[in-house]
């Protein structure tokens, strides 16, 4: 049987939910999952004084950023970000920045990690045009683009070097010294701000696949330092659209370096339907079980909520669902496709976990079988992720009183279609990667991504814990050793359970905490899907824990909204309704021992 967890808490007020909670299946071992917790080894070593000198399992979540861009994003450092790879590590690090339009800014809270996830297509082409850079003004292409910039029509540079992104025709082919001296410039700021214990600056970089103005891109995200990540440049859309492609550079990396790689999928929202299609991009074979496996190796974890909305799931596939229109992007994407409701199940997270088990069903193995994060997207070198106090994503979109703040049109510009657009006050502050490991350290993070035991939010830190088991009882949720005994009895979020013994259904313990500075919580929610004997998948919610004195009705739901003390002339609320804090047992009802379920 396969579970996987995937669901919300709904705040206090009405302005903010966590979205992606974790992804658990329970099942055989995945490729993906090549980091694990044994539960004979949560506490190590021979029997001393002080319990924690050898316990192995994650005792903290961290908070980070795995998709950031700089100057050194052509997408940004040519619509006016000047802030490079130093200055993001620094804000992340809880410095004051001053942004690129001269705003001072500082976060409330430092992040404990970050990756500058910088655009591969001509990384650094916008800082080189400003320093006038000698190997760029060799090129006739590089001196023209550099010459109207530095004449003032910058915004000519700037679609000159799109309609060559278009074409997928690198301007600057053959020149991968260029590429290579912008990429070891990162690496290096990289590794002039990593802090083991402290804060972890990875190193990464954006594969931009778009085939036809439709997203597919991918964050690449390394394990190891800057002596591996230069022995290489970053693969581009240049090279290929094909994610199969990517994962074959990746293995290739690997091989070379011995270090490790993994890549995160974002906005399916933006797809078109081609995030998690039904064939491949290159081929248009039907997936078989060596995609899934490669897949599910190279992409355990996704994106599911970012600046250009909400990948979880769509009122149109979760019609059960009060809370399923949450920043809602499901319009036109970059290009000039016509986005249409056909498209909806093959570009939202929730039901590609429904649509992996009938893939298990049929190929052995489940391509869409993955854990998620949030993160922001932000192209100001400024990783910002609260509703109150939004900065924009985009240099042009930062704190000012112009207009094009609000009425910038985001994706849909090439569709003939206006009802096909989105615009910047659609824009969502999102979001924030939550992981549990045992360290803040590239190695401790990286593992726990691999491993699937992570969350997503929309940019508050709520607290959130969740094991799955066969025999876990209500008073567990209240253990004082909590996590010890979640580890030894059952799975932590993004874990596999072996098959159902008999007469046994899986149980789960979920601990919530609100953010400190944030809303109190509504409620806990968990959701099932499954696939029945003629392979149709279903859904169905339940309320596992309800703030206040609500009730569960025995449907198992709580008819009763927590209310709403948002005060919408000065964006304000009030923390008077909700609770700081919400423990959950639930165990399946329902449970027939299926092969195909998931939870969520």
């Amino acid at each position: 049987m396969r579970t996987t967890i995937i669901r919300k808490l709904t705040l206090a007020r009405s302005a903010m939910l966590l979205l992606g909670l974790t992804s658990l299946s329970l099942a055989a071992r995945s490729l993906a999952q090549d980091v694990d917790v044994n539960p004979k080894n949560v506490t190590l070593g021979k029997a001393e004084y002080c319990p924690y000198l050898d316990h192995a399992y994650p005792d903290r979540v961290y908070f980070g950023d795995t998709h950031l861009h700089t100057s050194y994003s052509t997408d940004a450092g040519m619509i006016g970000c000047t802030l490079g790879p130093d200055e993001a590590y620094r804000f992340a690090r809880g410095e004051e920045v001053t942004s690129s339009t001269g705003v001072r800014a500082r976060l409330q809270r430092p992040l404990d990690f970050l990756v500058v996830s910088d655009h591969s297509e001509n990384l650094g082409l916008a800082p080189m045009i400003a320093e006038s850079n000698p190997d760029l003004l060799k090129t006739e292409w590089g001196r023209m683009v550099h010459d109207l910039v530095k004449s003032g029509k910058g915004g000519l540079a700037y679609n000159t070097w799109g309609e060559a992104l278009l074409k997928r025709q690198d301007p600057l082919k053959g020149n991968d010294a260029v590429t290579r001296a912008m990429w070891e410039r990162i690496t290096t700021s990289a590794e002039k701000y990593n802090e083991p214990g402290k804060f972890t600056a990875f190193i990464g970089f954006e594969w931009t696949s778009a085939p036809n103005g439709n997203n597919l891109h991918r964050n690449v995200i390394f394990r190891d330092g800057k002596a591996k990540a230069d022995q290489i440049i970053p693969i581009s859309q240049y090279d290929t659209q094909d994610a199969e492609e990517l994962w074959k550079w990746m293995n290739a990396y690997e091989q070379k370096t011995g270090g490790r790689l993994l890549a995160i999928p974002h906005n399916g929202n933006l797809s078109c339907g081609m995030m998690f299609d039904d064939v491949t991009l290159t081929t248009k074979k039907p997936l078989d079980r060596n995609y899934a496996l490669q897949r599910m190796h190279w992409e355990p974890i996704y994106e599911v909520t970012q600046m250009k909305g909400d990948g979880e799931t769509h009122p149109a596939v979760s019609p059960g669902d009060e809370f399923a229109n949450f920043e809602t992007w499901d319009k036109g994407g970059f290009g000039s496709t016509v986005h249409t409701r056909d498209m909806l199940p093959r570009e939202y997270a929730r039901e590609a976990l429904k649509r992996g088990l009938k893939y298990e069903e049929k190929i052995g193995a489940n391509p869409f079988k993955f854990g998620m994060i949030g993160s922001t997207d932000s192209h100001t070198a400024l990783s910002t992720a609260t509703e109150d106090n939004f900065f924009g994503k985009v240099t042009p979109l930062e704190p000012s009183a112009r207009p094009d703040r609000f009425d910038e049109i985001i994706t849909g510009r090439l569709s003939k279609d206006p009802s096909q657009r989105q615009y910047a006050w659609q824009t969502s502050a999102s979001g924030i990667a939550a992981v549990w490991a045992t360290d803040n350290t590239r190695e401790a993070l990286w593992d726990a991504m691999s491993r699937k035991e992570v969350y997503a939010t929309t940019g508050t830190r709520l607290i959130v814990r969740i094991f799955a088991g066969w025999d876990f009882v209500p008073d567990d949720a209240e253990r004082h050793d909590f996590a010890k005994y979640g580890y030894q009895k059952g799975v932590p979020m993004g874990g596999d359970l072996t098959a159902a013994p008999e007469g046994k259904a899986p149980t789960f313990l979920i601990r919530a905490l609100r953010d400190v500075d944030g809303a109190n919580l509504d409620r806990v929610q968990v959701i099932k899907g499954w696939l029945d004997t003629k392979s149709e998948t279903h859904e169905q919610i339940w309320d596992v824990a309800v703030s206040g004195d609500r009730k569960i009705e025995a449907d198992g739901r709580c008819k009763t909204p927590i209310g709403n003390t948002v005060n919408v002339a000065d964006a304000s609320y009030q923390n008077t309704i909700g609770s700081p804090m919400l423990l959950g047992y639930w165990k399946d009802p329902n449970f027939n021992g299926a092969p195909s379920t998931t939870y969520g």
